[in-house]
């Protein structure tokens, strides 16, 4: 079984900087593709950063690029999303996501099958 912690969201001014944390199994980042997405009020949810098992292949929505950068500690069992320059539409739930077995699913939102519990971003213009 996977079980995915999340925390580090909080509430900012748009171009402040946050970096959420995602804590999981050890193995977990050995033999599974993570990934962050995002789901605003009343939208659907969206992929936001994918990193392949071992943390070798990274992926970005084009909203985010060149802002988010994801990485993996893997001593600390831990995988991060650093945010930079924040903006009002960046403001959603972000989930940590991890999909068993793959390699590398990407940013489908169809392929997890573990969800973290979610941390709340808030971006005020």
């Amino acid at each position: 079984q996977v079980h995915l912690v999340e925390s580090g969201g909080g509430s900012v001014e748009a171009g402040g900087s946050l970096r959420l944390s995602c804590v999981a199994s050890g193995w977990t980042y050995r033999r599974d593709s993570m990934a962050w997405f995002r789901q605003a009020p009343g939208k659907e949810r969206e992929g936001v950063a994918a990193i392949s098992a071992g943390g070798a292949l990274k992926r970005y929505a084009g909203s985010v690029e060149g802002r988010f950068t994801i990485a993996l500690d893997k001593a600390a069992n831990t995988m991060y999303l650093r945010m930079n320059n924040l903006q009002p539409e960046d403001t959603a739930m972000y989930y940590c996501a991890a999909a068993s077995g793959k390699v590398w699913a990407g940013l489908d939102l169809q392929a997890p099958n573990y969800w973290g519990q979610g941390t709340q971003v808030t971006v005020s213009s």
